[in-house]
């Protein structure tokens, strides 16, 4: 856990707050593609393997976002 938060931390804000706004949600035209998955999540119609591969890899700039907020907290107990 150590070296995870040691790595988030010497990931600069700026880096990944433009990942999260490029390939978080690129394409942008008509919709962006996380929220296309996400929907088709919730429908249930999420089913071919690539589109769950598509799902992860937009949703992957937030869950560093994520994980490098929540390491401060982690740490702190």
């Amino acid at each position: 856990m150590q070296s995870l938060a040691n790595l988030l931390d010497q990931l600069p804000w700026s880096l990944v707050i433009i990942a999260c706004l490029t390939l978080g949600l690129a394409p942008f035209v008509p919709e962006p593609h996380i929220w296309e998955k996400l929907k088709m999540l919730m429908a249930g119609t999420l089913a071919r393997p690539i589109d769950i591969f598509d799902l992860l890899m937009h949703a992957a700039p937030f869950l560093v976002a994520a994980l490098k907020l929540a390491s401060p907290l982690m740490l702190a107990k």
